[in-house]
């Protein structure tokens, strides 16, 4: 049964979540307190596959640790297997068709109400799932699975009204054109990352909003606070099949998906490495879609601040510290590349960035004195361990840090390592942690770095520019115009927010689709032209052919 449409609708006014500041005896630090005391008083959790709404539990165990503790878990989860992602390829399909038939207010009305159970019953519960399973402290959790969740899907739906009323400004005199935007032929493959809640909502709900199904694979580390999101939108209202939950191993789970005929479009954030093989194995597969897949990625970066002889030197140090310790560094966003003037590395930039940094406290994040919490895991551990070692090896100085302690969590200590060579290890090769390379440059040689800066990396996501000559920011602007998707004038290279800084990089950071826009939404439909002629012909011949 087709509902109808008696009104043009139009959806309530969208602003960004306002964000709670979990200060000393606040409400909100209460509640999440106690949130927090409650999930560790339960855990670990049981998560099932969800296959056409109903739970699958295969059998096949694995946990997701508690980075803080690593004697504990948070949840245990049950491995897709070959069969349950077989049944959930299967059953997407059958829910396309009346999913994407829905009416257009209904399909908003469900994910406005995931916003507001994002933003207020569970806001608590996923921010304390987010911190203990991901080791965000309680600010860097409200910022993601709080309001940046929230955002995605009350701004999607504003995106998506905005899409749908893009229509053609012409039509001849007894004709009238119109364009729909139909939902891809086949199903969506979405894989999550570890390191945000929010993007573990958005990578299913962008391409679901506009019709399509998905298949979700979420990061192991993140299994917890991405079935809440599951939860969530089952609770908002979205069928059983629209959206299918199979964590799992992602190579067995992936090359099931992308093997399929009716996989449509791979909608992924994670490495760089990873994309590029996936990118690959779907151009190996081309003879069996009955389409172009389209492919969409947000991956690595070698993010930079550039800081200027002009440049504000406290906020500048201050921008700096949050860039790249927040959340131990372990943002796609995060500042790992510093270069600094030598006048303003000796005018006091130097000594107040090592006393700041002095003052940051690691820790568990149930403490909430604890600026940084754990890195995710034990390959992340070891690998930012070594990469400072190798700088070290090298000839790095590390000014402060370089240090960790995994005897009971995988703490690693925010680190400053300060290079002669500006195509050092470091500096060229990302690492995803609290490490911080410094190159300091002469005052005269401002335009030369930023010819270094834009051709060191592969990578371009963001970048941040300190300057109050103005002559600088534009100068600095036009010659790293290609080095950065996201750029910020003397503001830290981290932070998008959706609706304000549409986010997203280029060469090797991804396909710059700019999730939190409208563009990203032009990825998952594919338009249709439809003329209509209300006037019938008398003759088939033009005036030009009558003599």
């Amino acid at each position: 049964m087709t509902t109808p449409q008696l009104a043009s609708f139009k959806v309530p006014v969208t602003d960004n979540e306002p964000m709670r500041s979990y200060s000393l005896g606040s409400q909100e630090r209460r509640g999440l307190d106690a949130a927090l005391k409650q999930m560790e008083q339960d855990l670990p959790f049981e998560v099932p596959c969800v296959v056409n709404g109903k739970e699958v539990k295969t059998g096949k165990l694995a946990k997701q640790l508690i980075p803080s503790d690593h004697a504990r878990h948070l949840c245990v989860y049950h491995e897709a297997d070959e069969a349950t992602v077989a049944g959930a390829i299967q059953g997407s399909l059958a829910a396309k068709a009346e999913w994407e038939a829905m009416p257009w207010n209904d399909r908003a009305a469900i994910f406005l109400r995931a916003a507001e159970l994002v933003s207020g019953k569970y806001r608590y519960k996923l921010m304390a799932a987010t911190m203990l399973g991901q080791g965000k402290n309680a600010w860097q959790a409200e910022i993601d699975a709080a309001a940046e969740l929230t955002d995605f899907f009350r701004f999607g739906v504003k995106y998506v009204e905005e899409l749908y009323a893009q229509q053609p400004p012409q039509n001849a005199q007894g004709t009238w054109n119109r364009v729909e935007y139909r939902a891809l032929e086949g199903f969506v493959l979405a894989v999550s990352p570890f390191n945000f809640t929010a993007i573990g909502g958005n990578l299913p709900g962008t391409p679901a909003l506009v019709g399509n199904v998905v298949v979700w694979k979420p990061s192991p580390a993140a299994t917890y606070s991405n079935y809440l999101i599951y939860q969530i939108l089952a609770e908002a209202g979205v069928p059983p099949g629209v959206i299918q939950f199979v964590p799992g191993p992602p190579p067995e789970v992936v090359a099931q998906a992308i093997g399929h005929p009716s996989f449509a479009a791979l909608h992924f954030t994670g490495s760089t490495f990873v994309f590029k093989k996936l990118w690959k194995d779907i151009a190996a597969n081309l003879d069996k879609y009955r389409g172009y897949p389209r492919i969409v990625g947000e991956t690595g970066g070698k993010n930079f601040h550039i800081i200027h002889k002009s440049a504000e030197i406290r906020n500048a140090v201050l921008q700096t510290i949050r860039a790249g310790f927040e959340y131990q560094g372990q943002k796609c966003s995060a500042l790992s590349r510093l270069y600094v003037s030598s006048s303003i590395w000796t005018g006091g930039f130097k000594s107040q960035l090592l006393a700041e940094i002095a003052k940051i406290q690691v820790g568990a994040v149930q403490d909430f004195n604890h600026f940084m919490g754990p890195v995710i895991g034990r390959p992340a551990y070891d690998k930012i361990i070594g990469y400072i070692e190798k700088a070290k090896a090298a000839g790095g100085e590390v000014l402060i840090g370089g240090t960790g302690d995994d005897s009971k969590g995988f703490f690693v200590q925010p680190t400053v390592i300060l290079t002669k060579d500006p195509q050092s290890i470091t500096m060229t090769e990302e690492i995803f942690g609290p490490v911080i390379t410094a190159y300091v440059y002469d005052d005269a040689d401002f335009e030369k770095t930023l010819e270094l800066i834009d051709t060191t990396s592969v990578y371009a996501l963001t970048g941040a520019i300190f300057a109050t000559d103005r002559k600088a920011l534009i100068t600095a602007t036009n010659k790293l115009r290609n080095a950065a998707g996201n750029v910020y004038y003397n503001d830290k290279c981290t932070g998008a927010v959706v609706g304000q800084q549409p986010f997203g990089g280029a060469r090797a950071s991804g396909t710059n689709d700019k999730a939190g826009s409208i563009s990203i939404f032009y990825r998952f439909v594919s338009a249709r032209s439809v003329k209509e002629n209300f006037v019938g012909l008398d003759e088939f011949q033009y005036p030009s052919n009558l003599v």
